[in-house]
């Protein structure tokens, strides 16, 4: 089976519609799939529901499709540095399902092994537990959280082979793990292809099972959510 695609419009080609719903890795600028959000963008395809631990920045990564108004609701952890996502937030054109990180981590994961929810003391007491079943365990109370299954995942690698199995780099690996499974069409894009037999075994991340198409993105710049800077001390 052929997973190669020439570029990322291609890649997504027959799977984009409105109204559906995209598992995105990353974590703040850092393993995010930059050329595929681009495509996304590119496309048009609007009144998305993104699940992602957050939306990028203002213009950058998933605060692109932000900025052109094609999400309709973002299921989310972090979303801080985002000026236009707290705008249409606060005003009502976005939709927000707040949700902990090793929540989302974990509701991802359960989706992409057919766990159709679990149980957690997280949340217990605060807002993230309203409208949520509680249950007790051993004295002690838990809420239900739903696994999540998407429509796609996109996804940001380092290293693949013509089959998919894919090897992430460091922090870039992040949320990019329990995304790819959360869907049955995971779209990967990564740094290099090498031929098959030339990755460790051992050393894989993600079995291409997972991987249904992919490209290769690079080269890319290496960009940072903001800088904190002080004078020099003087000689």
């Amino acid at each position: 089976m052929q997973k190669l695609y020439p570029n990322a419009a291609a890649a997504l080609d027959g799977l984009l519609r409105d109204g559906m719903m995209i598992c995105a890795g990353g974590f703040g600028l850092c393993g995010i799939p930059e050329r595929l959000i681009d495509a996304i963008r590119d496309a048009g395809t609007k009144d998305l529901t993104i699940a992602s631990n957050n939306a990028g920045i203002d213009g950058e990564g998933l605060g692109k499709l932000l900025r052109t108004r094609q999400v309709k609701k973002m299921i989310s952890s972090y979303v801080g540095e985002n000026k236009e996502f707290e705008r249409q937030y606060l005003s009502g054109e976005l939709e927000v399902e707040f949700c902990p990180q090793g929540t989302l981590a974990e509701r991802c994961r359960a989706g992409g092994a057919g766990i159709p929810g679990f149980y957690t003391k997280t949340g217990v007491g605060t807002q993230v537990a309203e409208g949520k079943e509680v249950k007790v365990f051993d004295g002690e109370e838990y809420i239900l959280e739903r696994g999540i299954r998407a429509d796609i995942s996109i996804i940001k690698g380092w290293k693949a082979d013509e089959s998919g199995n894919l090897i992430f780099r460091k922090t870039a690996r992040n949320f990019n793990q329990p995304m790819a499974t959360a869907s049955s069409m995971c779209i990967a894009e990564v740094e290099e292809v090498v031929p098959v037999g030339s990755l460790d075994p051992d050393s894989i991340h993600l079995p291409g099972i997972y991987v249904k198409r992919m490209i290769v993105g690079s080269p890319y710049d290496k960009k940072i959510e903001f800088r904190t800077v002080r004078e020099r001390a003087t000689a």
